[in-house]
């Protein structure tokens, strides 16, 4: 049965078979429009494999759909994940985007109108909310009433104080947490096993929230700083101790924010335009990530349904943030707020882009059908908006993720079916995995954050110059699952190996560093997780951190997490915060640290 277009692809191999349209190949554009692969490579875009494969089995639900349990979360390298020194999923390092668990399961959103894959609405945090949308036939009138983040309707944004330091999103200051934390953690570390790390520090939400919660964006490490973002507090901690550097006061609810900062620590968030139950995720605010001190701050426009009900996708490529939607992307820079550009010539334009230091962006085009089934992969400049190149996706298939773009590896997704193909620097079809039997666990943002959703923050997958890793789903009916990493070749899209992760727990692909994969190890019952490796070649996983034992039940709580490694020091955050009332909101751990 077909998904909702704004649902994730489905789980298992990846898709069936489809032959490129005639139109693909267009004499007149230039190299990497749909032009034809180098010699030697197999036909694309979705031609016949290499060697025979199971692409006629219809594909399981997942990997994007609601899991049975929720799994762990990773991390991009620079930026929010905090890799060491590449500058991010896109440059010339095999270095992937940040990739993270999905949250708990959500209510299934009814059958709508798809584009670009961001007409989601708001899922989960707005259980009790009501949103009714009537579109007045002729008269382009249109009517939205929403529940919000549940907080009471206050004065609108030309009463709003702005950004201040050192407060919570309702006035009050960010509580250092409820319990003794330092004492919980001492306590733990005191059990520790031979070869265990330790738990450096806890922290707990401590902000109080709106009715059904709040999603928690970030974590970024920045120098020194981890910085989390909730609501409407951005706070920074010492990746040392936990302990509070700053905590800025947003003027209104954050809805939106990209995976990376810029290599000077600088971000730009989507929030509200106020505090009003109906306002608009359509204002954007910079803030230095370094000092916590925040900068500029505007408000775009959104019209029409489809842009006014269409979830947001950010992304920083250099000194250029945007701001994807389902019909268009609004480019700003970020050191100064300045309009970079906006609607782009034609009829297809930009919905979402990934991070990093090359813009690669996925475009939906306008149809008769008004449907914005037709897209594209392009680079496109992110200060001019230039298009470089393009590759044709065929028709009926839509861009769900950009699990790497160097290599640059896209999931597509099309009713019950999955595909991932690889596309060569400039465009031009490279290779499409052959998944075989085996179902795939990766898990994206869409399964993640209620609002907002961006393209390159998916977790069980990762790539270097090579090979393309994938994690598989554990199986549902068993009480202590476990899983198994897979190894594609880039030029073949054959499996080369798979490696099993210890029995009990799962093992997802992080990101790939120094020529070996690095994966989070979920914890197990009485079994620490950490920070485990492979090698190009497979073969048994190694332990760079192991989580002492001790903490398995902390570990274990943090199911709805993201995952950011860096410098020894393992982070676990939560991907959303909530309780059954104020103190349970503030108490919950929302971040763990653990290192030598």
């Amino acid at each position: 049965m077909a998904q909702p277009p704004g649902q994730q692809p489905p789980q298992g191999s990846f898709g069936a078979p489809y032959d490129p349209p005639p139109e693909s190949v267009q004499p007149s554009q230039p190299p990497g429009y749909g032009s034809a692969p180098p010699p030697g490579q197999a036909a694309g875009p979705y031609g016949a494999p290499v060697q025979p494969g199971p692409y006629g089995t219809p594909a399981q639900p997942g990997p994007y759909g609601t899991p049975a349990q929720p799994g762990p979360y990773g991390v991009p390298q620079s930026g929010p994940y905090g890799a060491p020194t590449q500058p991010g999923p896109y440059g010339p390092s095999s270095q992937q985007p940040g990739y993270g668990y999905p949250q708990q399961s959500q209510p299934q959103q009814p059958p709508r109108p798809g584009g670009g894959g961001f007409f989601r609405g708001r899922r989960g945090a707005v259980i009790g909310a009501v949103l009714a949308v009537v579109l007045l036939a002729g008269g382009g009138i249109w009517f939205a009433t929403s529940g919000d983040d549940g907080s009471k309707p206050t004065a609108n944004a030309s009463t709003d104080p702005g950004p201040g330091t050192d407060g919570g999103g309702d006035g009050k200051a960010e509580d250092q947490g409820t319990h003794d934390l330092r004492a919980e953690a001492d306590a733990l570390n005191a059990k520790r096993g031979t070869g265990e790390a330790k738990v450096l520090w806890l922290q707990e939400g401590g902000v109080d929230l709106p009715l059904n919660g709040s999603d928690v964006y970030g974590p970024w490490i920045v120098g020194d700083t981890v910085v989390k973002a909730m609501f409407r507090t951005v706070t920074g901690y010492s990746v040392t101790d936990g302990s509070r550097k700053w905590s800025l006061r947003m003027p209104s609810s954050l809805c939106a924010a990209p995976s990376q900062p810029t290599a000077d620590g600088k971000i730009v968030f989507g929030i509200k335009t106020g505090t009003a139950d109906d306002a608009l995720c359509n204002s954007l605010q910079m803030v230095d990530l370094t000092t916590g001190k925040a900068g500029w701050r505007k408000t775009y426009r959104r019209q029409g349904a489809w842009d006014l009900l269409s979830d947001v996708s950010m992304a920083i490529n250099g000194d250029t943030v945007t701001v994807g939607r389902t019909s268009r992307t609004d480019a700003f820079r970020v050191s100064d707020g300045a309009v970079l550009f906006g609607e782009l010539p034609g009829n297809c334009q930009p919905f979402g882009f990934a991070s990093g230091p090359v813009a690669i962006a996925a475009t939906s085009c306008q149809t008769a059908a008004d449907d914005h089934k037709e897209q594209q992969v392009q680079r496109i400049d992110p200060v001019t908006g230039k298009v470089r190149w393009t590759y044709k996706v065929k028709k009926g298939w839509e861009v769900a993720q950009f699990y790497s773009v160097s290599p640059l590896v896209v999931s597509l997704k099309q009713a019950d079916k999955w595909a991932i193909i690889v596309l060569n620097e400039n465009g031009t079809y490279r290779s499409q995995l052959v998944g075989g039997s085996d179902e795939f666990g990766t898990k994206c943002g869409g399964d993640l954050l209620t609002e907002g959703k961006n393209l390159d923050n998916c977790l069980g997958v990762a790539a270097d110059d090579r090979t393309v890793y994938l994690a598989t789903k554990p199986p549902e009916d068993d009480l202590t699952p476990t899983n198994k990493v897979v190894a594609f070749d880039l030029n073949t899209g054959q499996a080369k190996w798979k490696a099993a992760a210890p029995a009990g727990q799962t093992l997802m692909p992080i990101r790939t560093e120094g020529g070996r994969l690095l994966m989070y190890l979920a914890a197990g019952k009485n079994k620490g997780g950490g920070i485990a490796s492979l090698p190009q070649t497979g073969g048994a996983p190694r332990m760079v951190l192991r989580h002492p034992a001790a903490a398995a039940t902390v570990e274990r709580g943090f199911f709805d997490s993201r995952v950011a490694y860096r410098s020894g020091r393992c982070i676990l955050m939560h991907a959303r915060i909530s309780g059954i009332d104020d103190e349970d909101e503030k108490s919950m751990k929302s971040m763990a640290a653990f290192g030598s």
